[in-house]
């Protein structure tokens, strides 16, 4: 290393990010220490100040190592911080800072709202930011934040938000390409307009019954969990949509016409028919079908779904390639009337991959017809896979079902498996 020009040694030590190592690599020589100014980004991990005994407080540590830096570009820090701390440390390498990561632990409401200066209101200084990731914080009063032009990407995982603060935040950040909000505590409605928005994830925990309107003509992934009534009608370039409730029912979804959507998730306990009807008409070109709902119904009461025409279902999905239907939605398929109006043209053109999920041998000739024809139909069908799930019955047909599954694997070993 000391026959190395200066520049190619600083551009090495760039390379070292975790405070620890920059610390000790300022104590090997004069020269190491005058090139540790150049790096890029410095992280502190959780556990940086957990033995910690000197009299000089953490933030002023943190102070004291970004003091020493020319022009650092990311910021991560996991280790306790307070608000004046980041105050300091954003008024010294804020016009640079370009990626910022925070563990903010400030969920605690007391300990946020006797913090002064406020941690979220501290990023301001910021102004150059591309990317904003931030753990566990509280967003229940609006940011007092400039607009951030170069952002881009927003991650906010762990929260407590108010809709009025959510929205306000939102609107600091015009620009965003990248949303992730993931495991977000009460929203109730939220409305996000943001033009040049690509990829959106949203992960809204409590009940499952927020509202989400989008407005983003440019979104191609979206990932929405936790939601009743969802509306996005800008549509075009929408290529993988999931859309999920553990806790609550999905009412109401109104979307676009889903003409260049590849990959399509639709999860829940309950979902009102006409949800599911429509989404699965809007996704006609859908390539990648995954469905797990166990049960609709417009009220309390859990209904089975209705019967589905597998011929019908088919010709209204022809670039479907695979197929995942969990119990509910392969039992609507294998209906008594599902398989009479075959006509002697019909085929499933694309389909190469199925995976059927069973949970009752409940009409069990039907379901083998089923099977049956998926693979009489589907041309082009390189794998079905057949999961036996939590199937519970002292009934004897439980037995003969198994049986006739066991059987038709065998007799289609080079395409059926069970798993």
């Amino acid at each position: 290393m000391d026959s190395l020009p200066d520049a190619i040694l600083q551009h090495i030590l760039s390379h070292i990010n975790n405070a620890r190592d920059v610390v000790a690599c300022n104590s090997v020589s004069k020269r190491w220490k005058d090139s540790m100014p150049y790096i890029h980004s410095l992280y502190f991990p959780r556990n940086s100040f957990d033995n910690h005994a000197g009299s000089v407080n953490p933030d002023n540590i943190v102070w004291k190592v970004l003091s020493s830096i020319v022009q650092l570009e990311e910021l991560v820090v996991y280790s306790p911080f307070s608000g004046a701390g980041l105050s300091s440390w954003l008024s010294l390498i804020g016009p640079s800072l370009q990626r910022l990561e925070l563990r903010m632990d400030n969920l605690a409401e007391l300990q946020t709202c006797n913090e002064n200066p406020s941690k979220l209101n501290c990023i301001s200084a910021a102004m150059n930011l591309e990317s904003l990731k931030l753990w566990g914080v509280l967003v229940t009063h609006s940011p007092n934040w400039n607009v951030f032009q170069n952002l881009w990407n927003l991650e906010i995982v762990g929260a407590r938000m108010e809709d009025s603060a959510l929205s306000a935040a939102l609107d600091a950040c015009p620009n965003l390409t990248t949303l992730l909000l993931l495991g977000c505590e009460g929203v109730r409605s939220v409305s996000i307009d943001l033009p040049h928005l690509q990829q959106c994830k949203l992960d809204f925990y409590g009940l499952g019954n927020c509202s989400l309107s989008l407005t983003s003509p440019k979104i191609e992934f979206l990932e929405v969990q936790g939601c009743s009534w969802i509306r996005v009608r800008e549509t075009n370039y929408l290529k993988n949509l999931s859309i999920a409730n553990n806790a609550g029912r999905v009412y109401l979804v109104d979307f676009g016409k889903l003409e260049a959507l590849d990959f399509l998730s639709i999860r829940g306990v309950q979902w009102c028919w006409d949800a599911v009807r429509n989404i699965l008409k809007w996704a006609s070109e859908v390539k990648h079908l995954y469905m797990k709902v166990e049960f609709t119904g417009d009220f309390e009461a859990l209904q089975p779904f209705p019967e589905i025409d597998l011929v019908e279902f088919f010709n209204s999905h022809p670039k479907l390639q695979k197929f995942d239907a969990h119990g509910a939605m392969f039992a609507a398929l294998c209906q008594k009337n599902s398989l009479k109006h075959v006509d002697s043209g019909f085929v499933i053109p694309c389909l190469e991959e199925v995976v059927i999920t069973v949970r009752s041998p409940l009409n069990a000739e039907q379901k083998m017809s089923t099977l049956e024809s998926l693979l009489m139909y589907g041309k082009n069908l390189k794998a079905l896979v057949i999961k036996i799930l939590q199937m519970k019955s002292s009934h004897s047909s439980t037995d003969d079902f198994f049986d006739e599954i066991c059987r038709f694997r065998y007799m289609n070993r080079h395409i059926v498996r069970m798993e």
